[in-house]
């Protein structure tokens, strides 16, 4: 990573945005809290400059992601196990001053005195002697950070580990794993001109029509976003609403819709979309996007795997919930908080999900399903499920001119496996899988 932090970022040295981070972390760590809640719970987050925010950021992802190397450390450096620190919140406070001097390279000095600081302004008062000598030595002694596959391996838990083996071989679970330690770009959809405005933006302009973004700044500040131009939206999750092809007219039903990135994308191409979610907050959320983005769609608050529109659709799209492991680069909490209970718990929503999604087609209709999970329990072998049901559906090859000519990620079948190490000369994807289904006439 090429981070660095930041040096004399306000009140006492940037302090206010460490203590951010130990209280994210806490609340992930230790409530089960989700990354998106905790840093909505965090008080005084909105407070900081938007370099402190981004600084806050990526201290809370470098420790979901690498504390298993980190405490690996730790443990050479204490006279105690892990486990006994009391309070347990202790182990954060030397996970962040290991974060700053090892990931971030800040100066000797300065990694402990932050560090001592930090645990002071936290009320860890009596801890101050054990944090600066532990810091020192580990100052003194320095550490490397592990190669990226090995590290990739240290930081996904075991029962994920064995999942990707058993889905791809050692060597590519190997390679998931150290592209999943890299940080996740930012890319945008708009609603017309690419080109033009990845030149406005001073981004890339993807393969698959995608926008990514190559400097910082605060996205409400950029041109365009206030106008309703663009949205966020992961290059990869982009890919499934341009798989029906011609909408001009056609209905449409988008399940588990919100945020509603696949939403704007289906108004943008002309269709009348229905966009379905169980959360009344999300709706909410959706509401407010589509109307900074100036589109008008019926929302419903309803349960996917039970609710039925009053008359079947050209199209439905179904944006599954899933275990949410190809977000990894952008959301590494789910390392921390998901367990094979929930991937089992979730594939067997996404079958009742499908079944009903299929009951709401026109004959001849198009059901695209998709998660953004990197497990084939969650992907490939719902397929497969779908298939063996005696249903009236079957699978409509994806080519490889619909996901931008990006041939390495379409199966034999014609369905769509994206892995984060995919567009690589652009800086990796989010993990996806995407398959296409025609309801029998």
């Amino acid at each position: 990573m090429s981070f660095t932090a930041p040096q004399n970022t306000g009140e006492e040295n940037g302090l206010p945005a460490r203590r951010a981070a130990y209280d994210i972390v806490n609340q992930i760590l230790f409530q089960k809290r989700n990354m998106d809640d905790a840093f909505t719970a965090c008080t005084g987050l909105d407070a900081l400059p938007p370099r402190d925010r981004a600084f806050t950021r990526l201290l809370v992802s470098l420790i979901l992601k690498r504390a298993p190397e980190m405490d690996r450390a730790l443990a050479a450096l204490l006279h105690e196990p892990i486990s006994t620190l009391k309070p347990p919140q202790l182990v954060n406070i030397f996970r962040l001053g290991i974060a700053q001097f090892v990931f971030l390279k800040t100066p000797a000095h300065a990694a402990v005195n932050t560090t001592v600081e930090l645990a002071e302004a936290e009320g860890i008062v009596h801890h101050k002697p054990l944090v600066n000598a532990v810091m020192r030595r580990l100052t003194r002694e320095g550490l490397e950070p592990l190669p990226p596959r090995e590290a990739g391996r240290v930081a996904t838990p075991e029962w994920l580990w064995h999942e990707w083996v058993n889905d791809y071989g050692v060597e590519l679970a190997l390679d998931i794993a150290a592209a999943n330690l890299e940080e996740g770009a930012v890319d945008v959809t708009v609603k017309r001109d690419p080109e033009g405005w990845a030149e406005k933006l001073n981004g890339t302009l993807m393969p698959s029509g995608s926008i990514r973004l190559s400097g910082g700044g605060f996205i409400p500040d950029l041109p365009g976003f206030a106008e309703g131009e663009w949205w966020i939206q992961g290059a990869a999750a982009a890919l499934p609403a341009k798989l029906f092809g011609d909408l001009q007219g056609k209905t449409v039903i988008d399940l588990c819709a919100a945020p509603g990135g696949k939403t704007a994308q289906l108004a943008a191409m002309g269709a009348t979309v229905t966009a379905l979610d169980r959360s009344a907050m999300r709706v909410k959320r959706l509401d407010e996007n589509m109307a900074r983005l100036g589109f008008t769609v019926e929302t419903v608050i309803a349960d996917g795997a039970t609710w039925q529109p009053k008359e079947r659709a050209d199209a439905v799209l179904l944006d599954a919930p899933c275990s949410a492991t190809g977000t990894i680069r952008h959301q590494p909490d789910v390392l921390r908080l998901k367990d094979i209970r929930d991937q089992e718990k979730l594939a067997a929503l996404q079958r009742r999900l499908l079944v009903n999604a299929l009951d709401m087609l026109k004959p001849g209709g198009t059901l695209v399903y998709c998660t953004c999970s990197l497990q084939k329990a969650e992907g490939e072998s719902q397929t497969t499920w779908l298939l063996q049901q005696a249903l009236p559906v079957q699978l409509a090859s994806i080519t490889a001119g619909e996901i931008g000519g990006m041939e390495e990620m379409l199966c034999a079948r014609g369905d769509v496996r994206c892995l984060p190490q995919h567009f690589a000369g652009y800086g990796g994807s989010d993990g996806f899988y995407i398959a296409r289904f025609r309801r029998n006439a």
